[in-house]
């Protein structure tokens, strides 16, 4: 398990197994997001075997798949409402971190500066530069 915070309430991490979410659950978060389709995972990492674990752990599960196709404005809105919406910390998963980590970054884009986005990312190993123009471009239109 490879935890990477990115803000107290925030945190992201590569693929997960059904057998770390009472450790996720000890470290304090309350929901589990899963951004990976089901398709790149094999049937005991697949999101309902990834509830049933989570639901058991006393966790909060949600399910928003994400592509390159699929980083839409509705979705982008609907993880920040999960996060937001969360009663305690949340744990945002796909195969590496990255998707968590550009979605999150996206939803931030007018909340808070491009330049603490991109600074959070990267601390957590995530360098997002390339998501500037579009980062800027959000906060711009946030802010009219």
């Amino acid at each position: 398990m490879d935890i990477r915070p990115l803000t107290p309430r925030y945190a992201v991490s590569p693929q997960i197994t059904p057998e770390d979410l009472p450790a996720i659950k000890a470290a304090g978060f309350a929901t589990v997001i899963c951004n990976r389709p089901d398709i790149e995972n094999p049937p005991g990492l697949r999101a309902e075997a990834m509830r049933a674990a989570a639901e058991a752990a006393g966790l909060g599960f949600h399910v928003l798949e994400l592509t390159h196709q699929t980083m839409t404005p509705e979705n982008i809105a609907r993880q920040r409402a999960l996060i937001e919406e969360a009663q305690g910390p949340v744990l945002a998963y796909c195969a590496s971190g990255t998707r968590c980590s550009v979605i999150w970054s996206l939803g931030q884009a007018g909340h808070m500066p491009v330049e603490d986005i991109l600074k959070a990312t990267a601390q957590a190993g995530y360098q997002l530069d390339q998501l500037r123009p579009a980062l800027e471009d959000l906060a711009a239109r946030q802010n009219d």
